[in-house]
């Protein structure tokens, strides 16, 4: 029997300035799991629009861009 490792590459999320790296809480997630854990610190994912990209070493990163509302 062989050893198989694990290619895939760990998905990336981008909320503002900061940068967040998939850890072993969040493989295997979807993205919707993911946004529930992120909004804990992160109050703006709730509503914020994801766009999706590719990044050159194959590893996709998610950005979270928050979305204006109503003052007051």
């Amino acid at each position: 029997m062989t050893d198989q490792t694990n290619n895939s590459q760990a998905r990336v999320f981008k909320i503002g300035t900061s940068t967040i790296v998939e850890d072993e809480s969040m493989s295997g997630l979807d993205l919707d799991a993911v946004k529930q854990i992120l909004q804990r610190t992160y109050p703006e994912v709730a509503h914020a629009t994801v766009r999706e990209v590719t990044l050159e070493d194959g590893s996709t990163c998610y950005h979270f861009i928050p979305v204006a509302g109503k003052k007051g």
